[in-house]
């Protein structure tokens, strides 16, 4: 097992969400109808990183997983639920993705209704092998679906990863842009520099005109009764080479003790793609997790930057050990 310093959230208990009681009686009303009469109310989900409600409800039309916020105490929570609205009703019918049923917007909430899956639960943790494969082979399905945008997906304004600001962390921390005591203590600052490089050519390394889901992390993988992964929460995408969302998810396998460089090579995403752009990618994306961790607490959510700094950990210790660097 790889020396990780960064202690590991239990994804199960990350968000802090009301509970189906604390929804005001229109709303519930709402909901209630959508499910065809009186509601039995599951527990809050434990995983996620907002302050929106989201459980299992079933009514006498069956179960589904509900979403709800309120937008002016929650705007940018509130668009995401609308942008995840808009792309999951877009997505191919082949993708293994829950599916929206509904959404309406009632006195400045927004309220979307999911099919639910059936026996649904996150992952294990550690990965077991056979969790870690029903994953990949759901992201096969899935880059193979969105190689290239749906129909359905041209007119979402789905943007190149990065065009909103590029990954510069490490380039930002060697020329004293940003200041070295946002990172951990453990962070070997001799590695700046070359990390800075590394860093300089993600842009070109993972450019590509497939639709990626961009938080592949394992808190939005359910595994099903009959052990089939799906992958939820559509809130982020953007386009890019397909590998790139496997980097995070394989990392956290890494972290794990699985052999992420070998499963990352016999992904079938993976083809062609060199050693470098991989690395160019780890570097990228644990400049940005490890600077955002060392950010100041977030009252909108408490484990957010515990999450970031282990994600950044885990990232950059694969590509140290890639690299052949010990610290």
């Amino acid at each position: 097992m790889p020396k990780i310093v960064t202690p590991r959230l239990r994804y199960n208990a990350t968000a802090v969400r009301p509970h189906w009681q604390d929804l005001p009686q229109d709303v519930r009303r709402l909901i209630a109808h959508r499910l065809g009469g009186e509601v039995q109310a599951g527990p809050s989900a434990g995983s996620g990183f907002t302050n929106g409600f989201a459980a299992v409800l079933r009514g006498t039309s069956g179960p589904q997983f509900i979403k709800a916020v309120r937008s002016t105490d929650n705007p940018v929570v509130a668009d995401c639920y609308r942008r995840e609205a808009l792309i999951n009703q877009a997505l191919p019918a082949q993708m293994p993705a829950p599916r929206l049923r509904w959404m309406e917007e009632q006195d400045g909430w927004v309220v979307l209704g999911f099919e639910a899956v059936d026996g649904g639960r996150l992952p294990a943790t550690p990965w077991k092998p056979d969790e870690l494969t029903a994953t990949l082979d759901a992201y096969t399905i899935t880059a193979e679906a969105l190689s290239t945008p749906p129909a359905g997906l041209q007119h979402a304004d789905i943007r190149p990863v990065g065009e909103d600001g590029d990954f510069a962390d490490w380039r930002n921390l060697a020329r004293g842009a940003t200041p070295t005591n946002v990172l951990p203590s453990w962070m070997p600052l001799d590695l700046l520099d070359v990390l800075a490089g590394l860093e300089s050519g993600w842009r070109e390394a993972v450019a590509g005109n497939a639709v990626l889901h961009h938080d592949l992390r394992q808190d939005n993988v359910l595994i099903d009764a009959d052990g089939t992964a799906w992958i939820c929460d559509w809130n982020w995408p953007c386009l890019g080479a397909s590998w790139f969302d496997l980097v995070l998810l394989l990392a956290t396998a890494y972290a794990d003790g699985h052999d992420a460089t070998c499963l990352f090579g016999q992904h079938p995403t993976s083809r062609g793609v060199a050693a470098e752009q991989l690395d160019a990618a780890l570097a990228a994306l644990s400049g940005f997790f490890l600077t955002y961790g060392g950010r100041p607490p977030a009252d909108w959510s408490p484990h957010i930057r515990q999450h970031q700094t282990w994600c950044g950990e885990v990232t950059l210790r694969w590509l140290a050990d890639r690299r052949g660097w010990t610290f």
